[in-house]
């Protein structure tokens, strides 16, 4: 039987991010994506104008009304939210429908490059402290594992070696994934630069072993990269690949689509192309 994923985030119609990047993953990986949108934006909120209906308070009747037909899920996907509450009404959700046979997969979307987003509080962070408790599977950026684990960024960037930014990084993955009991993706890493070369990576940490990988980096950063990075790290599990396996799978995929998207000078808020190499996900 098709396995079904619900996925918990908003569903913006430009930028390429959140639902409009995990519904095609998902469906070319093999699984259905059963979307509960947070809200609806009109574009990304990179953009330098935007319209964004708040679904908060629709939240419940997903919940009641899926409840009603008896549904039930291989896997939940949650990302973007626009508050506290609408993480209240996840708990809701969960309650209802995450089991010991569900997979939780949290994306704690609150900030990157050191900023946070601007629905951001620490109430905010509370509840995802909270909510990642939940997980079996975290997946934050850099700028999330700090906001999630104290660990200073600018003390972070400070760091003049490699070696010494892993290292601050794995301990606060490590202290992650201690405290939750989860598997931990850090993505979007950028070590110190080397001899003029930039680089990006991603690193894995579960109870036994820590993984890390890195790329040469091109400097370029574009909306729904970590949107497009868990969703194949879900799809995945849904297949029962190996989690390192399917990080390496986003990696290989992301650094094709942000090449091919770099060549043709898209603006960053407009995503990457990623729909071409789609089928490296089959």
């Amino acid at each position: 039987m098709m396995k079904k994923v619900a996925v918990i985030q908003d569903m913006s119609s430009f930028g390429k991010c959140s639902l409009t990047a995990a519904m095609p993953v998902l469906a070319v990986m093999g699984v259905q994506a059963v979307p509960l949108p947070t809200a609806i934006l009109t574009a990304q909120t990179g953009y330098s104008s935007f319209y964004c209906e708040d679904l908060t308070s629709k939240m419940d009747y997903f919940v009641d009304e899926w409840s009603k037909l008896g549904a039930t899920f291989d896997g939940i996907h949650t990302g973007f939210v626009t508050g506290k509450d609408q993480i209240d009404n996840i708990f809701r959700f969960l309650e209802v429908f995450h089991t010991n046979d569900t997979a939780l997969l949290v994306d704690p979307v609150m900030g990157d490059h050191g900023e946070v987003y601007k629905m951001y509080t620490g109430d905010l962070l509370d509840r995802m402290r909270e909510l990642v408790q939940c997980a079996d599977i975290i997946t934050p950026n850099v700028t999330e594992c700090c906001l999630l684990t104290g660990l200073s960024y600018e003390k972070l960037q400070s760091y003049q070696h490699e070696i010494n930014y892993m290292q601050a990084l794995e301990e606060a993955g490590l202290q992650l994934q201690q405290a939750t009991g989860a598997n931990v993706i850090i993505t979007g890493m950028n070590p110190p630069a080397d001899a003029g070369k930039r680089y990006v990576g991603n690193m894995y940490i579960d109870a036994s072993r820590s993984f890390h990988s890195i790329r040469d980096y091109n400097g370029e950063s574009y909306s729904g990269t970590g949107d497009l990075f868990a969703s194949i790290i879900m799809g995945g599990m849904m297949r029962g690949q190996d989690l390192v396996e399917s990080m390496k799978l986003a990696e290989t995929f992301l650094a094709a689509a942000i090449e091919a998207t770099s060549k043709e000078q898209v603006p960053r808020e407009a995503g990457v192309h990623f729909e071409k190499f789609l089928r490296m996900l089959l």
